[in-house]
């Protein structure tokens, strides 16, 4: 195993070849590491700005087996990774962070759910759903409306469903094709936020501004960074971040989405181990941004400051609004971030712009 800070010229593994796993190759470079990148997909899009790539499964035990003996760390760009994937690259010699924790928590909704209340993060009411019957005793205790989600995968709105009123109960489990799910309390929430926090590997923890988000058919559309909250607000995200970082014994940048509810009081929605959408404005509001803060930590280099010199205007591109890319590239204080995606594909993201709105 890799001894700890690791050298310039070392050689990191990220599993996942999208724009995530793209941005923090670019920021592993800028660092002097060497980037190599499994991921089904040939020429993925990480794959084109890195040193070279594994094409195989993510669960292919020969490439895991390589990935893990070349590299010093491997880390992720997507929380389904299969534990034994995890299991295979330790035993092939690497660091791998985050660890199993992590994934486990954040891979079953139920149990995150668990997790997150039991370190002081609370979340809405919930009731687990492995049948029909389950649902209607969640319908009945919980009311309606509430959310239907599947228990495991599902992003960006997809494996979840509204179930406003007790009779489209059986509809919506058929909607989710009868799968293990949680049915959740509808939040009386006033606003979306989150934070993007960092743990390094020996508890030392940085946490970015808080942001706003707006999202569109369940897709993420703009964050707003640094958002306009008052003390109570900020410094319980913090506490919430910190908990949920200690509790997990983390190692690198996660994001935690948040129900604002007014007053201070804030609901944990849910927590992805790993860079975040909504951390994209730190591209151009912080001197060390969230790609970049997250190597540090799984290199074992010192953490990166995290306050914001300007305020910034996160805007998702999806699809073909990628073919804005002129008028976009022309904008004054506007920056643009595209992924390298071969084709637009309705609601697919193919990039970001960072509106600069003014120092802070």
């Amino acid at each position: 195993m890799a001894d700890l800070p690791l050298r310039p010229g070392s050689t990191l593994g990220i599993v996942g070849g999208g724009q995530l796993g793209r941005m923090l190759s670019q920021a592993a470079a800028r660092l002097g590491f060497d980037v190599l990148i499994l991921d089904p997909e040939d020429d993925c899009p990480a794959a084109r700005v890195s040193a070279g790539q594994f094409v195989a499964p993510y669960d292919d035990p020969e490439a895991l087996t390589a990935l893990g003996r070349a590299c010093g760390v491997v880390t992720f760009e997507f929380e389904n990774v299969p534990a034994v994937s995890m299991e295979r690259l330790a035993e092939a010699g690497a660091r791998v962070a985050p660890g199993p924790t992590a994934l486990r928590v954040s891979q079953d909704r139920v149990e995150e759910k668990s997790f997150l209340n039991a370190v002081g993060a609370p979340t809405v009411d919930y009731h687990p759903v492995a049948t029909l019957d389950d649902l209607h005793a969640g319908v009945e205790r919980l009311g309606t409306p509430a959310l239907l989600k599947t228990r495991r995968d599902g992003y960006d709105g997809k494996g979840q469903v509204w179930v406003r009123d007790p009779a489209e109960a059986a509809a919506a489990f058929a909607a989710i094709s009868g799968r293990p799910a949680i049915l959740e309390a509808a939040a009386p929430f006033i606003r979306e936020l989150s934070v993007i926090c960092a743990r390094d590997w020996d508890g030392r923890m940085a946490v970015y501004p808080v942001g706003e988000n707006s999202h569109e058919g369940g897709v993420l559309r703009v964050t707003t960074a640094p958002a306009i909250a008052d003390e109570k607000t900020l410094v319980r995200s913090r506490a919430i971040a910190e908990a949920i970082l200690d509790g997990l014994d983390y190692v690198g940048v996660m994001g935690v989405e948040l129900f604002d509810l007014g007053d201070g009081v804030l609901l944990v929605n849910e927590i992805a181990p790993r860079v975040h959408n909504t951390g994209h404005w730190t591209q151009d509001g912080c001197v060390c941004d969230q790609f970049e803060q997250h190597i540090r930590a799984i290199a074992g280099w010192p953490l990166g400051p995290t306050q914001a010199h300007a305020r910034v205007e996160m805007t998702n591109l999806l699809g073909d609004e990628i073919e804005r890319w002129t008028d976009l590239n022309g904008e004054n204080d506007a920056r643009l971030h595209l992924y390298g995606k071969a084709q637009a594909r309705p609601g697919r993201k193919m990039g970001h712009v960072n509106r600069v709105l003014g120092p802070i």
